[in-house]
């Protein structure tokens, strides 16, 4: 229908503007809800994979790579989102994950049930703007009311204990039933590399190598490095060794200009042959009386250099990717030096053990510092019998490693087990009674959105949500902060466990964003994707290709 003016017929079609295939959503019932929907569905995906016990998704990406995990940044990252109001979740987890490094799902579960709320107003009759504005209210309260629900404050990053304590929940949260056992891994090698000034802790300090075998409880943290590579030559075993590290090849120098030698005779040949052995043994020697008794090249190793440096009895380390080898410059102290060359006393390097060891059938080679040499990067050892819980170990790792660099930063601790949620919803709840306006009705819808946590818990874990729920408001009622979800014993209690402030409130924080700007939606325009020949088999291309 078009509107009549002046006797100018005006259509009101906004196709007519666009290119023919764009597809256009408008309105309530067209763009609010489809948004609403996709949303929430995302969220439904990963919620029940919350919690200690949550379940596993198995997920085959594009390129059929396989994943079964909990790990809800993981799920998301290879769902491959194409619907753009869903893909807005996905970003906000994807932020959550660079910025906290845990704390994805609570994101994103959280924002899906805001906007499940939201879609309950809707039908009441409540204006978008007027929701976004108690959204938004209940977003400053919550900032606000954070802080005073702190349960204790972490400041001695020196002990193990309390450390491992931090952690746990996060850990528990992936790995259910290991929790302590890699807590404490984690906290070991986290303390390893601690700085004098906790705030300058480096994630990347710590990392892990995974090998098949055994069980997760026969995991080890190294305070050094583990290669899944063996020394070259026979000499597999050095101690109290200095290290010369070399960025480029240990062979002999190729010029950038290109020569012609003129030999007439098989002596002229032969000297021209023991001229280049004799500097090479000269330049190997030179290394040897510097006093070192390992060389780490950062490329290819040639055949007389190889033949030399087992003449001086030197152990030998190819490590060809250069991130490994500038980690491996931090674990020993050494300089990469960019050509080969009589090393320097300060660019050199020191090690206590440097040995070959075979680990569950797997050839390793393992740099080790002693208790009292400083080494910058150590080592979790992760042995588990498929591959798949091997990765999935790695990212419970991950977590707990992220968890402690949060900590350094804010060592604020929060009640656990859905029990910080319902604390506070209960306050929004009574912050939403005080206001006449209809705002009140999207303030406590918030409130009502909190509760999602301990309610997933309790059904994932089998025990009745409504139940659970309505006790843990009556003890935090009665005064008692710390109750939350005890899953062990399938009831409500104070468990003991903590969750790091950074990543709830950042969790919360994004959700909250994320859920009002999809509120404003109130469009969808949807080019018609460009043409061109589909990949043979419909696949797609792989962004690494």
């Amino acid at each position: 229908m078009g509107k009549q003016q002046g006797g100018i017929q005006l259509g009101s079609n906004v196709s007519d503007l666009l290119k023919e295939g764009t597809k256009h959503f408008q309105g309530i019932d067209e763009a609010v809800a489809r948004n609403l929907e996709a949303a929430k569905k995302l969220a439904d995906i990963t919620r029940t994979s919350m919690g200690p016990q949550g379940r596993n998704k198995i997920v085959i990406n594009h390129i059929e790579k396989q994943f079964v995990t909990s790990d809800a940044a993981t799920i998301i990252r290879e769902l491959e989102v194409a619907h753009p109001a869903a893909n807005m979740l996905v970003l906000a987890s994807k932020q959550q994950e660079e910025e906290i490094g845990d704390g994805s799902n609570l994101c994103t579960v959280f924002a899906g049930e805001l906007l499940f709320g939201a879609a309950s107003l809707l039908r009441m009759g409540l204006h978008v703007s007027e929701i976004i504005k108690g959204y938004q209210k209940s977003g400053e309260k919550v900032a606000e009311l954070l802080p005073a629900l702190a349960v204790e404050t972490l400041d001695d990053f020196t002990s193990k204990d309390k450390l491992v304590r931090a952690i746990k929940g996060s850990v528990a949260s992936k790995q259910y039933g290991y929790e302590d056992f890699l807590s404490s891994l984690i906290a070991q090698a986290c303390l390893s590399v601690m700085p004098k000034n906790p705030k300058n802790f480096v994630v990347d300090n710590v990392r892990v190598c995974k090998i098949a075998g055994l069980s997760v409880l026969h995991s080890s943290v190294v305070k050094g490095m583990v290669f899944t590579r063996t020394p070259l030559g026979n000499v597999k075993h050095v101690q109290k060794a200095k290290v010369a590290v070399f960025g480029c090849a240990v062979d002999s120098a190729n010029t950038d200009t290109t020569g012609k030698v003129l030999i007439q005779s098989a002596d002229e040949l032969k000297n021209y042959n023991n001229t280049e052995e004799q500097h090479m043994e000269k330049l190997i020697k030179s290394i040897a009386d510097a006093g070192v008794k390992l060389i780490v090249s950062g490329s290819s190793v040639g055949e007389l250099a190889a033949h030399f440096i087992e003449r001086y009895s030197l152990m030998c380390i190819k490590i060809p990717s250069k991130f490994e080898l500038r980690r491996f410059c931090r674990t020993v102290g050494a300089s990469a030096m960019t050509e080969l060359k009589e090393p320097s006393q300060e660019e050199l390097g020191y090690i206590h053990d440097a040995r070959e060891q075979e680990i569950g059938g797997t050839k390793c080679t393992v740099i080790e510092q002693s208790e009292l040499d400083t080494s910058l990067v150590s080592t979790i050892v992760v042995r588990a019998a498929t591959t798949n819980l091997l990765d999935d170990v790695e990212r419970a790792i991950d977590d707990g490693v992220n968890c402690v660099k949060c900590l350094v930063r804010d060592g604020r601790l929060l009640s656990g087990a859905g029990a910080c949620e319902i604390e506070l919803a209960r306050r929004l709840i009574q912050y939403g009674d005080t206001f006449p306006g209809l705002e009140q009705y999207a303030i406590k819808k918030y409130a009502q959105a909190l509760e999602v946590v301990a309610k997933t818990l309790a059904e994932n874990a089998g025990l009745d949500s409504t139940e659970i729920v309505s006790s843990l408001y009556a003890a935090h009622g009665n005064g008692q902060n710390l109750v939350g979800v005890d899953v062990e014993n399938g009831c409500v209690g104070e468990t003991g466990v903590v969750d790091v402030y950074s990543t709830k409130e950042c969790a919360l924080r994004l959700a909250s964003d994320a859920a009002c700007t999809i509120l404003k939606v109130d469009q969808i325009i949807m080019s018609k994707p460009a043409g061109g020949p589909k990949m043979p088999g419909g696949g797609q291309r792989d962004d690494d290709d």
